[in-house]
C-alpha cells in the first residue's frame, strides 16, 4: 500500500491537474503554520490508509502564507493514478481575531452581558435551540463558566473579608477587594485548557453588531476577494480549479466573499470555481437582526450556476449546525435554489470504534476532524476525503456529480429575521 513520503513521486513536466486552494479559518488567533502542520501530518496518515501518494512542499512563489502538494491519486477506484499539483493559501484574519480578544476582565464580562442580550432579546437563542441543541450548549458554555468563575471569585473575596474583619473591617476590605480580579485573571491564564474566555470572545465578535460585519473584517474580506480574482486570471498559471474552503466561522465569510466575486463578474475562460464549507456555524450569525448582508449572500450564492458548493458537517460535531442547510434554515432560499449540497462526514462510520471512543468527548478536537484523516476499517472516509478533495485530480463538481444530499438534512426555515 502506498503512503506519504518525504519525497514526492517524480512530477510530470506538466501536471495533469492543477488547483489553487484558499483556506479561510474560523475565529482562530493561532498562526497559520498550524494548518500547514495539520495538513502535513494528517495527509500522511490518510495516504497510508487509503493507498495514494501525497507530499507536502514549501511554496515556490512569494506571497501570503501557504504551501503546496504534489500527489498521485486515482480519480476513481480502479483507475490509474493522475499527477496533481496544488497550491494552498491561508486567507489570514487571525490578527483581527487577536485584536478582538485583547479585552480586559471587566470588558469581557460586559461582552457576556451584551452577547446574551443580543441572542435573547432578538429571539435568536430560542430559534437556534430548536434547530440544533449541541452548538447552543457550546454557546452557553462560556457564559455559564464565566459566571461560575465570577461566583468563585466573589466567594473567595467574601471569605477573605470575614477573615480580616476579625481584626478590623478595613483589613477585611484590603484582603477582599484584590481577590476578585486576581482570581479571574488566574482563571484566564488556564483558559487554554477550558476555552471559556476564548469562546466568549468568539460569540461576542458577531453579536456586537447583531450580525453585521465589523468594518475591519469587511475590509479584509474585500482583500480576499481580490486574491481570488487574481487566481482566476493569473496568466499561464491559471489552474483547473479554484477551491475555497471555509471552516467553522470561516464558512460564512467564504459565502460572502464568493458572492462579492460573482457579482463583480467572472473572467472567461476560467477554471472551475468551488466552495467547500466544513463544520459551519452560519445560523449563529444569519439568525441575528442585522445580518442582512449574510442573508442576501446566502440567497444569491444558493442559486448561482457558476459555482459548486458542498457543505459537510457531522452530527458528532457538537460545535457545528450539523446537516442544517444554512440557506433553507435561515428562510432565504429562492425558488431556483441549487446549493449547497449538504452531506454528512458521519464520524461514527468513518472513524474506527477505537478512534471515535477516544475523540467522542473532545468537542473542540472533533470540530477540526473535517481537516483530518479518517481511520475506519477499509481505510476509507466514505465519499468525504479532505485530501482527495484538495489534492486529487477531480474538481469538487466532478467528485460529487449525481451525489444526493443527506436524507437527514434539516431545511425548516426557523430564523425570525429574513430581510436581505
Amino acid at each position: 500500500m502506498a503512503a506519504m513520503t518525504d519525497k514526492a513521486p517524480p512530477p510530470d513536466p506538466q501536471p495533469a491537474f492543477r488547483r489553487r486552494v484558499f483556506y479561510i479559518p474560523g475565529y482562530d488567533p493561532i498562526h497559520p503554520r498550524r494548518y500547514r502542520e495539520l495538513y502535513r501530518t494528517e495527509s500522511r496518515d490518510q495516504a497510508r490508509l487509503s493507498g495514494y501518494d501525497i507530499a507536502l512542499k514549501p511554496r515556490s512563489t512569494p506571497g501570503p502564507y501557504g504551501w503546496r502538494t504534489e500527489a498521485l491519486m486515482p480519480p476513481l477506484p480502479g483507475a490509474p493514478p493522475v499527477q496533481t499539483a496544488t497550491s494552498f493559501e491561508v486567507l489570514v484574519w487571525s490578527d483581527i481575531v487577536r485584536g478582538s480578544m485583547d479585552q480586559g476582565t471587566l470588558a469581557t464580562y460586559l461582552q457576556l452581558i451584551r452577547t446574551a442580550g443580543a441572542y435573547i432579546l432578538s429571539g435568536a437563542l430560542f430559534r437556534l435551540m430548536r434547530l440544533r441543541k449541541g452548538p447552543m450548549i457550546a454557546a452557553l458554555y462560556p457564559i455559564v463558566v464565566l459566571l461560575v468563575q465570577l461566583a468563585l471569585a466573589l466567594a473567595l473575596a467574601a471569605g477573605l473579608y470575614r477573615l480580616g474583619a476579625f481584626a478590623h473591617p478595613a483589613i477585611g476590605a484590603f484582603l477582599a477587594l484584590p481577590a476578585i480580579p486576581y482570581t479571574l485573571r488566574a482563571f484566564r491564564r488556564i483558559d487554554h485548557r477550558i476555552y471559556a474566555w476564548y469562546l466568549m470572545h468568539d460569540y461576542a465578535y458577531s453579536a456586537q453588531s447583531l450580525g453585521a460585519n465589523p468594518p475591519e473584517l469587511e475590509a479584509r474580506m474585500a482583500a480576499f476577494t481580490a486574491r481570488l480574482r487574481e487566481a482566476l486570471t493569473d496568466g499561464d498559471e491559471v489552474p483547473d480549479e479554484v477551491l475555497v474552503v471555509g471552516h467553522s466561522s470561516g464558512a460564512h465569510l467564504a459565502v460572502s466573499i464568493l458572492s462579492d466575486l460573482l457579482r463583480q463578474g467572472l473572467p472567461q475562460p476560467r477554471p472551475a470555481l468551488s466552495l467547500l464549507t466544513l463544520g459551519q456555524v452560519v445560523p449563529m450569525v444569519s439568525f441575528l437582526p442585522r445580518a442582512q448582508r449574510l442573508r442576501g449572500d446566502l440567497r444569491y450564492l444558493s442559486a448561482s450556476p457558476d459555482i459548486t458548493w458542498v457543505d459537510v458537517t457531522a452530527p458528532g460535531d457538537g460545535c457545528a449546525f450539523a446537516l442544517c442547510d444554512p440557506v433553507s434554515v435561515t428562510g432565504v432560499a429562492p425558488k431556483g435554489k441549487v446549493w449547497p449540497l449538504v452531506i454528512s462526514a458521519a464520524f461514527t462510520q468513518t472513524l474506527s470504534p477505537e478512534r471515535w471512543k477516544a475523540l467522542r468527548w473532545r468537542f473542540f478536537r472533533l470540530h477540526f476532524q473535517y481537516l483530518c484523516a479518517f481511520d475506519a476499517l477499509g481505510g476509507g472516509p466514505g465519499d468525504y476525503d479532505y485530501f482527495q478533495i484538495t489534492s486529487g485530480p477531480l474538481t469538487l463538481g466532478q467528485r460529487y456529480a449525481g451525489r444526493p444530499a443527506s436524507k437527514s438534512r434539516i431545511e425548516t426555515a426557523l430564523s425570525g429575521w429574513r430581510s436581505t
